[in-house]
């Protein structure tokens, strides 16, 4: 094998780890565990689950990393497995994601950001999950829709439509004006 951990690619490790190389997945875990931690706890909007879901979906890319076909990068492959381990747990209880501390109101005014944030919580969760998803990736990740859709592994025009059928409908539960 050429070059360090650190010089390889992504793929590179991938295909090593499939080969019995027994430190290619930890480097492919250390590379990525903190974006795919981000997006376990904004998708399951608890830390416990979130750590739960993480653990299993590592667990699940260790074990199915010789079904890594090379058509989309780790990164996306890793993504979808955290997604997917998110969406099964949260399944099985009721759904919620979080938003992101964004300032939503006045700046000065504590108070007003607070309500507004746990309003636009509440709308969140009362969304069906496949726009609440969506617009997670899309809105909050700043995924592509591209992207969004190879992760959900849905069709891009679908991801286009659940989030402005998703953004409608916060608009509408939120008391505000669409142009």
């Amino acid at each position: 094998m050429t070059g360090s951990s650190d010089e390889r690619a992504d793929a590179e490790l991938l295909a090593a780890h499939c080969a019995g190389d027994p430190h290619a997945f930890g480097e492919i875990f250390r590379r990525h565990k903190d974006r795919m931690w981000a997006v376990a706890v904004r998708t399951c909007h608890d830390r416990e689950l979130a750590a739960d879901c993480l653990q299993d979906a590592f667990l699940a890319a260790y074990r199915r990393a010789g079904s890594f076909r090379g058509e989309s990068a780790v990164t996306t492959w890793l993504h979808r497995i955290v997604v997917n381990a998110c969406l099964d747990r949260l399944r099985r209880m009721r759904p919620t994601v979080p938003l992101p501390d964004y300032e939503l109101a006045a700046r000065g005014d504590e108070h007003a950001q607070t309500e507004l944030r746990l309003d636009l919580h509440e709308a969140l969760d009362r969304l069906p999950e496949g726009q609440r998803i969506a617009l997670v990736l899309v809105d909050m990740e700043g995924w592509s829709v591209a992207e969004a859709a190879e992760i959900l592994e849905v069709p891009e025009g679908t991801v286009k439509s659940r989030c402005a059928r998703g953004r409608a409908a916060l608009a509408q539960a939120l008391g505000v004006e669409r142009r």
